[in-house]
């Protein structure tokens, strides 16, 4: 089971990997999160688990049999526990494996790390109902939710060509736009760039064309999670958006974090899936015990922000918000079966993005169109600085942990890109 807490979660622990050890590291023993990095720009891209500040290859060290992510990923959930529970037995510190697995170890400051697996196909959702009924507001003050947003997991079709990895540049993209007093619109660079707080789920194991997966297997379908920034162009959005939805505003650039998190890395901080009790209950497709009594995942968010002027003068980048995942209003086995209810087949490497997670606090939305209000309220920053949308120079960094007692926090590393001129 992938929501089973084992002998690999114990928080005591310990690598013979030292940075491992530090409690503030994002990549402890407990973690192992998968990635795919080469050693320079003329090698082949390699399997590799992340440890503190190192990183292991998995196939020269040999504990696969192959670097191609996404046959690791179809191979199922046994096969990924099984390569957990080998991968921490060995990098124990009283491993008999340690002078071996040293000479392998790359440091992550020497390597390039690439897009974790090829993506065939992207979906985004909108689970964050907070966020929802923040931009719903804006928009719709006397009606913010849309009638169906609670009965049906909400997403649509997105461009996987241009999903990124963390560090590559976000050149700002030209489209279509109209203010609200002109009479035609106009085109050029987005004057409204901004920046989406998600997580991206992997597909592992697939489905075949026309079965649909059942709510109770959906999450052993799921490899693991990242980090995933949606940029937006929102005046272009604004114009384009009805009658279809996201398009050009959309399809120019996401981020995702290098490495994923396993659905076993996180079977300490999964929770009880609860809702409001005035709301309707899911549909049975989309309801089951088992998600009721652990299909929330416990993942603290945020977003950071460095300008351009604040690097250039040594100044750090500042945490705009904090949200959590537990406040999504569908959860990640809702998803999947509702994404095959028809009979779509997913596919290893496919991308679920779970749309922006805002919390339910003022100050806690996950995009900039919310903690500025629509542009009216300009945040202001520790350097005097102000920003309503993002300009050129800004960097956008996310982060994402979990912690709780009795357990080791774990983390997915950093998901950051900087804005370009168009």
């Amino acid at each position: 089971m992938t929501t089973a807490v084992g002998d690999t979660h114990d928080p005591a622990l310990e690598s013979f990997v030292a940075s491992a050890n530090d409690p503030a590291t994002d990549f402890p023993l407990q973690n192992l999160p998968l990635g795919r990095f080469r050693r320079g720009s003329r090698e082949e891209w390699q399997i590799g688990a992340a440890i503190g500040d190192q990183v292991l290859p998995l196939r020269e060290s040999g504990f696969v049999a192959t670097d191609d992510m996404n046959r690791l990923m179809a191979a199922g959930a046994a096969a990924r526990r099984s390569l957990r529970h080998a991968l921490s037995m060995a990098l124990r510190s009283d491993s008999p494996r340690a002078a071996d697995l040293r000479r392998h170890l790359v440091a992550q400051a020497d390597i390039e790390l690439g897009l974790p697996c090829r993506i065939g196909d992207y979906t985004d959702f909108y689970t964050g109902i907070h966020h929802a009924t923040n931009v719903g507001k804006l928009f719709r003050p006397d009606n913010p939710l849309l009638p169906n947003y609670k009965w049906v997991p909400i997403g649509y079709h997105g461009r996987a060509s241009s999903i990124v990895v963390s560090g590559h540049p976000i050149r700002r993209p030209h489209g279509q736009s109209k203010d609200a007093d002109a009479a035609t619109p106009s085109f050029g660079p987005t004057r409204r760039l901004d920046y989406e707080l998600e997580l991206g789920a992997f597909i592992g194991e697939g489905n075949v064309l026309g079965e649909p997966i059942a709510i109770d297997s959906a999450a052993s379908h799921v490899f693991g999670f990242v980090l995933f920034n949606d940029w937006t162009a929102r005046d272009v959005q604004a114009w384009e958006y009805q009658p279809l939805g996201p398009f050009l505003s959309k399809n120019f650039a996401s981020t995702v974090s290098p490495w994923i998190v396993t659905l076993e890395a996180l079977a300490p901080f999964r929770a009880p899936f609860v809702r409001p009790a005035a709301d309707p209950a899911p549909l049975p497709y989309l309801d089951s015990a088992v998600d009721r009594a652990m299909g929330a995942f416990d993942i603290t968010l945020e977003v950071w922000l460095q300008t351009a002027a604040m690097r250039d003068t040594g100044v750090p980048a500042t945490r705009l918000m904090s949200s959590n995942f537990r406040d999504s209003y569908w959860t990640l086995a809702q998803l999947v079966a509702h994404h095959t209810i028809t009979g779509c087949n997913l596919q290893p490497g496919d991308l679920l993005g779970t749309g922006t997670q805002s919390g339910p606090g003022p100050g806690q939305g996950g995009s900039m169109l919310e903690l500025s209000n629509g542009g009216r309220a300009p945040l202001r920053l520790p350097n005097g600085e102000t920003r309503t949308f993002l300009q050129d120079g800004d960097t956008v960094i996310l982060r994402g942990y979990c912690e709780r007692p009795g357990a080791r926090r774990i983390g997915f590393g950093d998901c950051a890109g900087t804005v370009t001129p168009a």
